[in-house]
């Protein structure tokens, strides 16, 4: 008898859900439905005014005034249309709309009263103040019944699911914290049940808010976890610094819950928050620091009406600065990039949200000179953010010439050109692998950093040459983030070179407001580090995307060392040994004392490696390489073990000749 009975409940369900998607009650039956309300509620009122006897009550007269009653209530609900909403979906606001129309309909009808009892005219319009009064009352409870129980009624019928609900665990017991409540408590078709609070203010420690316990942090552990069934928390703090807010996530996430954010107030849906609101967070919002506070006069004074060029300006890095340059009021961008269809769609990002951006594309290649010169004697821009550059270790490790000819070459020709044609400030994006390089990609940006400090040293020099260097960027083309989720949903495993390899992060627009920052710090010569905090250990990374993913590390994806790849070192640096840093007035910036090398010696020998690449094996583009880095030790034994062929010193001094600095 017990299933038969499931059976007809779930296929009344079925049918009750299928008809309320396609039906609700029209707004003309609600109209009616209160209209009736109002007269039978009228009539009610007399007999509860007089305990049900009949004999003192004018049946006739209080018909006529029922008519009365209904006609000031219709005026008013037709005003603030108190019959419009969705009664399914009742809200407070809906409730308070009832409100204002039966108070102004008594309002109305309490002076007309007095009127006519002053004048002692049109008795009819006589009705008694306490009938009123308890009309008033009856009416409005009359409708906020008929609402609720049509609501309760969709909830119950409609909505209510066999699933076995998750408990959750609020984190924040403040006004958002409050509002997240009401809204899963409220949702019927949620699948999250409460189970109590975190908070760290201690007057609410211990004790209940709406029925639900308030709990210190420190509390949260495997066993409060376990004690509770508690599967899911819940963020649900606005003030909060995004370091502390980071920690937090992490923390959850260690212990094997899934967290769910609020979202910012301006993203909800008719500024109304609702329980498929609350998004998963990512792995980046457990990387996220405190935003960095730059100096926007400065910015802004070094940028207005100025010429600005971006190569790579389709890139990861270069796409950023060019969004960001876009909130000054600079004079014209000119953006480089060799990339067809990211140029792309770059230019119709930037069409649709910052038109009015004086933005000039070029399709060209930072390593060809005659282009590049074409393009500074053009535009003759005034400062230059150079992001161009090939960063995949592995591809360079197979491709040595390809490193050279890009990263270095394009440094060089268009430092040069910076110096000819009058520009007053070059940035170079600069990279932790430039660090105590063991892979040519490293190197080769290093050479890059050396080829500014050298130009910076030249008698006559006028151009501000300012180095950045930072560490991985989250999100960028070819990241680990990326990677790693695409081998989640391919069911793993989840590749990772050596379990104590770790690593630097930063977003993306972090690196580049550092970019910013730092072009109007420098002077000249001057290396700029951010301080990234602690590094993060890749297999960590891997298990937190993994639980983040709902699944769990070495049960449901396996992770894989796959040993460290040619040119790939444990752990980077953002300094070598011998630098050291000094302060600036941003806190999170800081500049290197870098170790004093030979300047014209190093330019003379990076142009003759630059010259010289295409006819060189590429053992001896390292061996040549690490002769201009000292610091240079290459991992990759495809390399190193290569005898090196020299030169002949008359051969490259030929073909100098032929190339003018």
């Amino acid at each position: 008898m017990r299933a038969i009975r499931d059976r007809w409940i779930n296929l009344l369900k079925s049918w009750a859900k299928g008809y309320f998607r396609k039906h609700s009650l029209p707004r003309w039956l609600v109209f009616m439905l209160d209209s009736s309300a109002v007269v039978v509620t009228f009539i009610l009122s007399y007999f509860l005014r007089y305990n049900f006897e009949q004999a003192p009550i004018d049946l006739s007269l209080a018909l006529f005034q029922s008519l009365i009653v209904l006609g000031a209530y219709c005026s008013f609900a037709i005003v603030f249309r108190s019959f419009s909403g969705l009664l399914r979906h009742t809200t407070i606001k809906d409730i308070f709309t009832v409100i204002v129309t039966s108070t102004s309909a008594l309002t109305v009808l309490v002076f007309a009263t007095y009127i006519s009892g002053s004048l002692d005219v049109l008795r009819i319009f006589n009705i008694p103040l306490s009938i009123l009064v308890i009309h008033y009352v009856t009416l409005n409870v009359a409708l906020f019944a008929f609402r609720i129980a049509i609501k309760m009624f969709y909830e119950l019928l409609v909505t209510t699911s066999s699933v076995r609900k998750k408990n959750v665990i609020i984190f924040g017991a403040g006004s958002l914290g409050m509002t997240v409540r009401g809204v899963i408590a409220g949702d019927r078709s949620s699948d999250l049940n409460i189970v109590g609070f975190l908070d760290n203010n201690r007057k609410l420690q211990r004790k209940s808010l709406e029925g639900y316990r308030v709990y210190c942090p420190t509390k949260l552990n495997r066993e409060f976890l376990e004690k509770h069934d508690v599967k899911t928390l819940v963020f649900a703090i606005k003030e909060i610094s995004a370091t502390k807010r980071s920690s937090i996530m992490k923390f959850a996430v260690d212990l094997g819950l899934e967290v769910l954010e609020v979202p910012s107030a301006n993203s909800w849906l008719n500024g109304q928050f609702n329980v498929n609101q609350l998004k998963k967070i990512k792995v980046e919002d457990l990387l996220k620091r405190d935003t960095i506070q730059m100096n926007m006069k400065v910015i802004a004074r070094g940028l207005e009406g100025k010429t600005i060029l971006v190569t790579g300006a389709a890139g990861s890095i270069g796409s950023e600065i060019v969004r960001q340059l876009t909130r000054f009021d600079v004079g014209k961008l000119v953006l480089i990039d060799n990339a067809e269809t990211p140029m792309f769609h770059l230019i119709n990002e930037l069409r649709e949200k910052f038109s009015d951006a004086p933005v000039v594309t070029c399709l060209a290649d930072v390593t060809d000179q005659i282009k590049m010169d074409w393009i500074f004697r053009r535009y003759k821009p005034d400062v230059v953010y150079h992001a161009a550059a090939y960063k995949h270790v592995p591809l360079m490790e197979d491709n040595p010439h390809e490193a050279i000819r890009v990263n270095v070459g394009s440094t060089l020709i268009l430092s040069r050109l910076s110096q000819i044609y009058g520009v007053k400030k070059f940035v170079l994006v600069s990279t932790d692998k430039a660090v105590n390089p063991t892979n040519v990609m490293g190197a080769s940006k290093r050479m890059g950093e050396m080829i500014l400090q050298s130009r910076t040293m030249k008698p006559g020099n006028r151009v501000h040459f300012v180095i950045t260097r930072f560490g991985n960027v989250l999100g960028s083309n070819g990241s680990v983030i990326p990677i790693f989720r695409k081998q989640i949903e391919e069911g793993g495993p989840v590749k990772v070179t050596h379990p104590e390899i770790n690593r630097f992060f930063m977003t993306i627009p972090e690196a580049c407001q550092l970019v910013l920052e730092a072009g109007f710090m420098g002077m000249g010569g001057e290396i700029f580090v951010f301080d990234m905090g602690e590094p993060v250990k890749i297999s960590d990374l891997a298990k937190q995307m993994i639980r983040l993913s709902g699944l769990e590390p070495g049960r449901d994806i396996q992770i894989e060392y796959t040993g460290l790849r040619p040119g790939e070192k444990l752990y980077e640096e953002l300094l070598y040994n011998k630098e050291k840093t000094l302060p600036t007035y941003n806190p999170k910036v800081k500049v290197g004392e870098v170790e004093w090398f030979d300047h014209k010696k190093t330019i003379s020998d990076i142009q003759t490696l630059h010259h010289m690449f295409p006819s060189l094996e590429d053992g001896e583009v390292f061996e040549k390489v690490k002769n201009i880095v000292p610091e240079f030790m290459p991992t990759n034994e495809k390399y190193t073990a290569l005898a090196v062929k020299q030169l002949d010193a008359s051969e490259v001094i030929k073909q100098l000749e032929t190339y003018p600095d």
